[in-house]
């Protein structure tokens, strides 16, 4: 079987990987340019570009591809019987849909039709599920709405962020997709529709996302905390100035004078926030503005705060 395969991130390495180790042909690799990264802007490759050299595979990396003359005579030399699109980050247009015989099969970080959107992975831990998954799908012109394919499902633990998700689920997937191009050819896979009534979209993280609520209580902060690891991540302002908080943990605080929302109270090294429904977020590790990560501890030394003060 002759693939093609469209991905970006560090996530689909390892469906490029397997594919090859399955012994599928992979003549064509398209992933997106290479970006500016970090603090110095530093033109980086993406890690798909990297896995694809690193295995002697030819990459193009196209601006756009809605038009592309050039990409689409390429496609559509190679005649591949299946496209694999896993987190390539653009809209796969009509006419690459129609080509290859068993369509574009894309791998999906959420059981679908919850989580449709660029970040399911990072909302369903932020919204608290118990569980996530893996869905491969055939594309259509929608939004993740493609026929399911198949779907794993992955147990999430209370204290897992997405850090930890993403590269078991990553594992995880690359497997189903695998198993997805098995049984497609062997004709053992009958696509089934999602089921609008349950769809839910996971949109695109933006930095207001981190930003702490405190009328939310403090297991929803919390878990807003791990879902949005390592961006966002979770921040708030004291005294005009950005705090992030790289630790926390729900916690009771007994004999708390403050419970305004955003009170911070003081005991002994440590810092409690009052949350919405009277409930308490320990703060264990920050970061003060230009400062670097430090324990509460740390903290509570270098600065003069004290029980009442206010996170904003």
């Amino acid at each position: 079987m002759k693939l093609v395969f469209c991905g970006t991130p560090a996530f689909a390495v390892p469906t490029l990987n397997l594919a090859l180790r399955a012994g599928y042909d992979v003549p064509l690799v398209v992933t997106q340019p290479d970006r500016p990264v970090g603090r110095g802007q530093q033109l980086t490759a993406p890690a798909v570009k990297t896995a694809a050299i690193e295995a002697g595979i030819r990459v193009t990396q196209p601006e756009k591809i809605k038009n592309n003359a050039e990409l689409r005579a390429e496609l559509e030399a190679i005649a591949p019987d299946a496209i694999l699109v896993v987190a390539y980050g653009r809209i796969i247009p009509t006419w690459m849909l129609g080509l290859p015989r068993l369509g574009n099969l894309n791998l999906h970080g959420s059981l679908l039709p919850k989580y449709r959107g660029a970040a399911p992975v990072q909302w369903a831990i932020a919204n608290g599920e118990p569980a996530t998954g893996a869905t491969t799908m055939r594309l259509d012109e929608g939004l993740d709405t493609g026929d399911i394919l198949l779907q794993r499902a992955m147990p999430l633990a209370p204290d897992m962020t997405a850090t930890d998700v993403f590269p078991l689920l990553a594992e995880m997937g690359a497997d189903l997709m695998m198993e997805t191009l098995r049984e497609l050819e062997a004709g053992r896979i009958v696509p089934r529709k999602q089921d609008e009534a349950k769809a839910s979209h996971a949109p695109i993280l933006t930095r207001e996302d981190g930003r702490m609520d405190f009328a939310r209580p403090a297991m929803t902060l919390y878990n807003r905390w791990r879902g949005f690891q390592p961006w966002p991540g979770a921040w708030t302002m004291l005294g005009g100035k950005k705090l992030a908080v790289h630790r926390m943990l729900p916690t009771e605080v007994m004999g708390a004078r403050g419970t305004e929302r955003g009170t911070l109270v003081v005991q002994e090294g440590t810092m409690f926030a009052a949350c919405g429904g009277g409930t308490w977020l320990e703060l264990v590790e920050v970061q003060p503005e230009g400062k670097r990560r430090m324990t509460a501890g740390e903290f509570l030394r270098g600065h003069a705060v004290e029980s009442g003060t206010r996170l904003c």
